[in-house]
């Protein structure tokens, strides 16, 4: 059968993206805790962002580790993914349980191993869910899966804040302003009880293992590959393209709440922050729904209306959820402004892989500018929010660059790009560091706080990643390799 006319494996793809869900539902819970940490524990902002750096650098370390055993006995082959897949949310469920001790001790250093463990198991999560997602149906249709199981990630976030800021602070009249560590303990023994579910569940799936004739390909490839990173400039520019994707996607979120605290944008407190940071991850849910559209085969029409409807839907969840916690979120209703302009920057787009990443890149960096020199603050947070819209995408369009003409080395590729995700623990501590300035520093830079001048961080992101959308079609052009289906004509 015609790997084109495969059809979306649905019953094993949905199992699947539970798993995406959970990603994302604990990368949102990073940006409730760290301003909650930075208070109780009284820390600096480049403190308060270790949060981040033990969650992203534990991916990194997984990585490492998976590439390692692998090259004695490939790990996917002997144990299959559903085993490791399971392996992966039990190593992740320890860490959520770690979360009780940690909050008795009072210990910092304790919680930070915690968010590592759980990232540990995280990392053996993606590393097979990825590749997981392209593999169930055409490979035609293997990035728009992976955009779509990214919108549940990103579903999973937008909801992780919102449940989490209720579970810890509470909701209408019972809301409160202030917690003890001890109110952290009962949603992470909920959080490592549902991992265990999941993996008990994600082990008796119907998810497929890898075929025998894949295994014997993979023993012949590894048995005569000769593989060298500086052979292959679009990878390991890709390399660095994922490094700062994740490290401005995070540090973005991660800075948010010191940025809405100062005086400048309204003082707004630890308990009012989770409509916030649930608006940015929602915007990439947004961003990611609208790319995910693209799996179904529709007309063009349809296909045109869905890029208008599906957004719309998506804020409405973000509404909606905010409002089934008991926010205000009037103020919102003007970011559906910043979605239009989204969904007009992906038409124009389209489906090519470098011209999106330069176009959504550059939308981003004007954002980013266009949020340091507003002199209406109410309006310049949501131009910093929007970054989200425009990273929702980057991720498969930095992927597919990187690995185009790589043939029988992709898996390798691979392995190397999940390890760049340490960005998300790096980037959050340099644009930390530039906001504690402002404690020695209170006249701030150009007329504005350090804290918002650390915002030129993520606008530098989106710079180098223009560049790359822009620069590394070239490369593969040189190589003779055709974008749109990854093969090179070159012998």
């Amino acid at each position: 059968m015609n790997s084109e006319n495969l059809q979306t494996k649905w019953g094993q793809f949905i199992s699947l993206i539970i798993v995406f869900f959970f990603w994302g539902f604990v990368g949102s819970a990073n940006d409730i805790l760290i301003p909650v940490f930075k208070k109780v524990f009284t820390l600096s902002q480049l403190q308060s962002q270790l949060v981040a750096w033990a969650f992203y650098a534990a991916y990194f370390v997984g990585s490492l580790i998976f590439f390692l055993v692998s090259l004695k006995s490939d790990v996917l082959q002997k144990f299959g993914y559903k085993k490791t897949l399971s392996t992966g949310l039990l190593i992740s469920a320890i860490g959520s349980f770690l979360f009780v001790p940690a909050a008795t001790m009072e210990s910092f250093p304790f919680f930070l191993t915690a968010l590592f463990t759980v990232g540990l198991g995280f990392s053996i999560q993606q590393i097979v869910a990825n590749p997981l997602a392209i593999k169930m149906g055409s490979p035609a249709t293997g990035a728009h899966r992976l955009t779509l199981a990214g919108g549940l990630n990103s579903f999973g976030t937008t909801l992780g804040a919102i449940l989490l800021g209720i579970a810890l602070f509470g909701m209408g009249d019972n809301k409160k302003t202030s917690l003890s560590l001890e109110d952290i303990k009962l949603p992470f023994i909920i959080l490592g009880l549902t991992f265990v579910l999941v993996a008990i569940f994600m082990y008796f799936s119907r998810i497929e293992d890898p075929a025998k004739t894949d295994v014997i390909e993979a023993k012949i490839e590894n048995k005569h590959a000769k593989f060298s990173i500086l052979d292959y400039p679009q990878l390991y520019l890709g390399m660095i393209g994922i490094f700062i994707y994740v490290g401005t996607e995070v540090t973005i979120i991660s800075n948010l709440p010191a940025l809405l605290h100062t005086k400048e944008f309204g003082g707004i407190l630890e308990d009012a922050i989770s409509p916030f940071i649930a608006l940015y991850w929602g915007s990439l849910m947004i961003g990611r729904w609208n790319g995910g559209v693209n799996v179904f085969n529709t007309t063009n029409l349809v296909n045109t209306a869905l890029k208008f409807i599906v957004p719309a839907l998506a804020f409405g969840v973000i509404i909606g959820a905010n409002i089934f916690a008991g926010h205000n979120v009037s103020e919102f209703y003007i970011y559906p402004l910043w979605i239009l302009l989204f969904i007009g920057v992906s038409f124009v787009g389209g489906k090519n892989a470098g011209k999106t990443l330069m176009l959504f890149a550059i939308a981003g960096l004007t954002m980013m500018f266009a949020g340091l020199v507003c002199t209406d603050t109410e309006i310049a947070k949501y131009f910093f929010i929007s970054g989200g819209l425009f990273l929702s995408i980057m991720w498969p369009s930095i992927f597919d660059l990187a690995i185009a003409g790589l043939g029988k080395n992709t898996g390798k590729a691979s392995s190397f790009l999940i390890m760049m995700i340490l960005g998300g623990g790096v980037i959050p501590l340099v644009q930390g560091a530039i906001c504690d300035l402002d404690l020695t520093n209170p006249n701030g830079i150009l007329g504005i706080t350090f804290t918002r001048f650390s915002y030129v961080v993520p606008l530098l992101g989106f710079a180098y990643l223009a560049f790359y959308g822009y620069y590394c079609p070239k490369i593969l052009k040189s190589q003779g390799v055709n974008l749109d289906t990854g093969t090179s004509s070159a012998h």
